[in-house]
């Protein structure tokens, strides 16, 4: 049997199906935080109804989620190095469990909020987890591609959320938007069990046969012999504690990884998304299911954009990806503050919005997580993701918190919330310009190469010191 499908230890080649099979299972945490995080964005316009939501009171719900995630990669940094990150994300389904029963059965706001903030830590979790790990299993010229499965995941359930949410806001039941999180949460519980653990994890935990047996069936007994080499000589250079994340090299990649994650949440577009039913009553459609119809269109829109992506990390590298993302979201934002400076009808706002969540989901959204799972050397690879994350999370809240403030702001000075979108063009030029001149290109090198990248950096930095002395 001749075909790449094929399990062949002695050859050294990739066994796709199985490798696709682990990559899916994983991935299915990357759906639940998107579904999770956009259920809201339907159902609260009930909930300001049922609660009696004062505006803050509305950010505060929309938020609610968010406010937990953080607290997740900050589990995360002592759980998936200690644990393992199976182990990890197995403790994430159960946390979105107990979420999804609390948030069904809630009687007043707080109550929901302290169930969203439960849920929000399993989101942080699975956020961190799971990226890490199918960049950890995959071949260094799939890993790209791969880890875009986990972003893939993530819009397919934010936008398969913002579907559920439109066929139950007739009724306005907002109860059974959020107990049909059940459902992946129990194909996730189930799936876990079936999937190995990181082998460069294992290796990390000096579990050398293990780690073997899991990269043999991916790629072959003779390749994964030469990785499981390349990785021990990896984890021989580092320490893994957290003192090893300011060493020079590595800090500079733990401020590039957490920069970047921070513009992945800043930029205004998960604002256009989360808060697109609010937005387009603010360009003048008043009745509630056909404000979330209309965020369906964005939902396909950005499932669509996502599928192009795995062309693009094909063809071209992460640096130019994220520089025309950059540049293209901070062109529609300027059509948005144009939409609603000048009152165009909701049509033309719809279109505007298009424009910076497709230039995102094509770019930023799949790029930042891809960059931020390969760019750490091994040993630390879990404590820098979750403190990466964190921030992103962190950001995040704040953003969402105040983004129905701004909107107020805007709209009461100016009678249009457009200037906000002028505010966000501005910070995607930023980041296309960060990306510019700090992020090195990672296209199709192995995570030891990238890390020993960092380790060479750091000790020319350190020789000016050293001939001082």
């Amino acid at each position: 049997m001749n075909t790449e499908n094929s399990l062949s230890f002695d050859e050294g080649k990739t066994s796709l199906g199985y490798l696709y099979l682990i990559t899916l299972v994983a991935a299915v945490g990357g759906f639940l935080f998107g579904y999770d995080l956009s259920l809201i964005s339907g159902a609260v316009m009930f909930l300001e109804t049922e609660f009696a939501l004062t505006p803050f009171w509305y950010g505060a719900v929309t938020a609610s989620a968010v406010l937990g995630c953080p607290f997740g990669p900050l589990a995360g940094v002592w759980l998936a190095d200690r644990l393992g990150r199976k182990r990890t994300l197995i403790l994430s389904s159960f946390l979105f469990l107990i979420s999804t029963v609390g948030c069904v059965a809630a009687q007043g706001v707080i109550d929901f909020i302290l169930w969203r903030f439960l849920g929000g830590m399993g989101v942080g979790l699975a956020s961190t987890v799971s990226p890490m790990y199918i960049a950890e299993i995959a071949p260094a010229r799939l890993r790209g591609r791969l880890v875009i499965v986990n972003q893939l995941a993530i819009v397919i359930g934010l936008s398969l959320s913002i579907y559920v949410t439109y066929l139950l806001s007739h009724g306005g039941h907002w109860r059974w938007m959020f107990a049909t999180q059940g459902i992946p949460v129990a194909c996730l519980m189930m799936g876990l069990l079936f999937i190995p653990e990181s082998p460069r994890w294992l290796a990390a935990m000096t579990r050398y046969p293990a780690a073997l047996a899991v990269l043999a069936k991916i790629n072959g007994r003779s390749q994964a012999e030469k990785e499981l080499r390349e990785i021990q000589a990896e984890l021989g250079e580092e320490t893994g504690g957290f003192a090893e994340l300011l060493r020079p090299g590595i800090r500079m990649a733990l401020v590039i990884g957490i920069l970047l994650m921070v513009f992945s949440q800043i930029n205004g577009v998960n604002m256009i998304i989360i808060y697109a039913p609010k937005l387009f009553k603010e360009a003048g459609i008043k009745n509630a299911p056909d404000a979330i119809l209309n965020s369906v269109y964005i939902g396909s829109w950005i499932t669509l954009c996502t599928v192009i992506a795995f062309g693009l990390t094909r063809l071209f590298g992460r640096r130019a990806i994220l520089i025309c993302g950059t540049i293209g979201m901070a062109f529609g934002h300027l059509l948005m503050f144009l939409s609603y400076s000048y009152s165009f009808p909701p049509i033309i706002t719809l279109a505007a919005m298009l424009v910076p969540t497709g230039a995102f989901t094509l770019t930023l959204a799949p790029l930042s997580w891809v960059v931020l799972s390969e760019i750490f050397p091994n040993r630390v690879r879990g404590k820098a993701m979750s403190l990466a994350t964190c921030a992103m999370f962190a950001s995040s809240y704040v953003t969402m918190l105040y983004f129905p403030k701004i909107l107020r702001l805007f709209s009461g000075r100016f009678g249009n919330p457009g200037g906000a979108f002028l505010i966000f063009s501005g910070v995607c030029l930023t980041c296309s310009l960060f990306v510019w001149l700090v992020i090195p290109e990672t296209k199709d090198k192995t995570l030891e190469e990238i890390g020993e990248y960092w380790l060479r950096r750091g000790n020319l930095e350190t020789v000016p010191e050293t001939a001082a002395k």
